[in-house]
């Protein structure tokens, strides 16, 4: 076996509290289907689980693919598990009308988030604020962070569901723009492993991670309580959307509309000097 994992270990996997995340994952995190090594659940919002992707930490986990990006050395993309689509994108609102936001500030969910890497390919002098996902919609209520005024924001997750709560108003869907630019799904998340481990384990937890999106709607019930266990404050109105939303055919498997999409936005993210140009695979190779 790899450095990353040994028989004898649980493989840990990292994944957000997302409804999408805990419908795909808790067959696996439960048990219920066949997997590998026995594997072990590590909770944490987006941000947290791409930058702990940047030091290598987990051997398997959720991330944005503006992260991926940044870590395809250590890492390769399974083809499941997986979140691509089209009508997923993520929203920027503002308080009020705004025409333009370059030179404006902006409270941005993270560096390493694909909502950010849109937000520059659109306004590519915009000024950002970071935040955790969901300090940003109270922030651009209030109008200000730490004493600085904000113009907008950029939302994610449920947050689509819920800005008009906020008194908020959308000036772009970044999805629908992607989309309308390249007519292409706008890929958002990704499920990696280390890529020194064996191409039959990669093999093998993709498999599993397929799996376990199957048992989820062959048996919708089993992982409700989970999903509402990390759900934090969503109606069951806003949770189902969010599952119906994200969780799609790309899901199963990137597939190769999903794979020209990935390619389209690395290539402009390294157009516009965000990452490094790379020949490595982007995805597990199936037998």
């Amino acid at each position: 076996m790899s450095s990353s994992v040994s028989q004898a270990d649980v493989l840990t996997l990292g994944y957000s509290f997302c409804p999408n995340d805990t419908f795909i994952f808790h067959a696996l995190h439960a048990g219920l289907v066949a997997a590998p090594l026995p594997v072990r659940e590590v909770l944490e919002d987006v941000q947290t689980l791409n930058e702990w992707a940047v030091s290598g930490r987990l051997p398997m986990t959720k991330i944005s693919y503006r992260a991926y990006f940044s870590v395809m050395r250590e890492y390769v993309a399974l083809r499941s598990g997986g979140a691509l689509g089209r009508g997923v994108g993520p929203l920027i609102v503002t308080r009020e009308e705004v025409s333009d936001l370059n030179g404006k500030v902006v409270v941005s969910p993270g560096a390493l988030t694909t909502a950010e890497l849109l937000l520059r390919l659109v306004y590519p002098q915009v000024q950002v604020v970071r935040l955790r996902y969901d300090e940003v919609m109270p922030a651009v209520q209030r109008g200000e962070v730490q004493g600085q005024p904000v113009h907008a924001g950029l939302i994610i997750h449920e947050s689509r569901f819920t800005f008009p709560q906020y008194g908020l108003l959308k000036h772009l869907d970044l999805g629908a723009w992607w989309e309308g630019e390249t007519g292409l799904p706008l890929p958002l998340g990704a499920i990696l492993v280390k890529r020194d481990l064996p191409e039959r384990m990669k093999v093998a937890l993709n498999a599993a991670v397929r799996s376990s999106l199957e048992y989820a709607y062959a048996h919708p019930e089993a992982a409700r309580g989970y999903i509402r266990q990390h759900a934090l404050e969503m109606s069951d109105e806003v949770m189902q959307a969010h599952i119906d939303l994200y969780v799609n055919p790309f899901s199963l498997d990137v597939g190769q509309e999903g794979e020209r999409a990935v390619r389209e936005l690395h290539r402009r993210a390294v157009e516009v000097g965000a990452v490094e140009a790379t020949d490595l695979p982007l995805f597990v190779d199936l037998p």
